[in-house]
């Protein structure tokens, strides 16, 4: 019976060990010529690999190898590219790495995989629907405020005015018949970017929680308000990046589209581009943070980037944050609209002046032909 390669590995490695070959190549060369074994190449590899253990064994790495073997990497290629196991990140090489686009497929599918089920919901044919649009700005969970800076502001605060605002809004809006709802997200959802309590340009801010407890907190705020919609009208969700937490705002939405996967009832726009366009019935509705482009530019941005929306529509509105106080200007072609935040005033804005504006979570309601025809706003004391 022929002997296998493993056990042809071992050999050469006894071999080599004797002193009687300079090389491992030489002893694994041997062992092949006495057994007639032609693999050479895969004997010489199994070697590396056994040679790689017991280096790894003598400095104590036996946990090391107990890894790499549970999850079939070879220890042989370790120091090139990166697998996150229980107590290990190692460091792997050569043509089998895993890429950056295979391992964000692989925890899609999984997070895909484990999303809640929910139920497909019919809807009736509305022949005087409206379109609710609820767009809840500028919250930064993980904003910190006392008193003394004209109001207290916290992450428990912050939560509970945002689940109240929306529920008085839906309330306020129940002598419309709605037919859809657009959600608009993001726009500081989040007061940091980073572990080190700054925006993503790196200014520092007042915080409450943890960078990740904030994160957890916002994911399950969204979830929560997607579900107080969702019985009401389909809802179409649209991301707004933003300069408090560009990154971690756009990681937000991701994992939301991601939780809401199943669902034949949510759709999502969840890019990272800056202006987003939705239209309903006649209506042409832009939103944006509004940290980038000045808001004399917008109404031809609008045109320009969606000319085939602009043609076919008659009533265009651009919602506006950032700001955190109400403006509303009529422009030529286009109505532009920054909306109120419930967050409070912390000690910078209230150094400079930025104080006794009203606190509220703002929603529109369009009709298919005559455009926007209500403003709803909850006001907070």
């Amino acid at each position: 019976m022929s002997k296998g390669c493993s056990l042809l590995a071992k050999e050469a490695l006894e071999l080599w060990k004797s002193g009687n070959y300079k090389t491992k190549t030489e002893a694994v060369k041997r062992v092949c010529s006495d057994n007639g074994y032609v693999e050479v190449e895969t004997v010489r590899k199994r070697l590396s690999d056994l040679t790689r253990k017991e280096e790894a064994l003598a400095q104590g790495s036996g946990a090391l190898i107990e890894e790499c073997e549970a999850v079939g990497l070879p220890v042989d290629d370790v120091k090139q590219y990166w697998y996150k196991g229980e107590r290990f990140s190692i460091n792997l090489r050569g043509g089998n790495a895993v890429t950056y686009d295979q391992l964000r497929d692989e925890i899609i599918e999984d997070m895909k995989n484990h999303a809640p089920k929910y139920s497909p919901i019919k809807r009736l044919n509305s022949k005087d629907g409206h379109l609710l649009v609820i767009d809840p700005a500028d919250i930064h969970i993980g904003k910190l405020c006392s008193i003394s800076d004209s109001g207290e502001y916290n992450t428990d605060i912050a939560v509970k005015r945002v689940l109240d605002g929306v529920a008085g809004i839906i309330n306020k809006a129940r002598g419309f018949e709605i037919d859809k709802i657009l959600f608009i997200a993001g726009n500081d959802i989040l007061h940091t970017d980073n572990t080190k309590k700054t925006t993503t340009a790196l200014t520092p801010q007042d915080t409450d929680g943890m960078w990740h407890e904030n994160f957890i907190t916002a994911r399950k705020l969204y979830v929560d308000l997607i579900e107080m919609m969702l019985p009401i009208a389909d809802v179409h969700v649209v991301f707004n990046p933003s300069n408090h937490d560009y990154m971690s705002g756009y990681y937000l939405l991701d994992s939301i589209s991601s939780w809401f996967n199943k669902s034949t009832n949510i759709t999502f726009d969840c890019s990272i581009t800056h202006r987003k366009y939705f239209q309903y019935g006649l209506n042409l509705i832009g939103s944006t943070h509004g940290d980038g482009a000045k808001t004399i530019d917008l109404g031809p941005l609008m045109a320009n980037e969606r000319p085939e929306l602009w043609g076919k529509t008659k009533h265009r509105y651009i919602y506006t944050h950032h700001v955190h106080h109400k403006t509303s200007k009529d422009m030529i072609g286009v109505t532009i609209e920054s909306l109120r935040s419930p967050s409070g005033t912390d000690a910078w804005h209230n150094k400079s002046g930025y104080t006794g504006v009203p606190r509220a979570v703002e929603g529109f309601i369009h009709h298919k032909e005559d455009g926007q025809v209500a403003r709803i706003s909850h006001i907070f004391k």
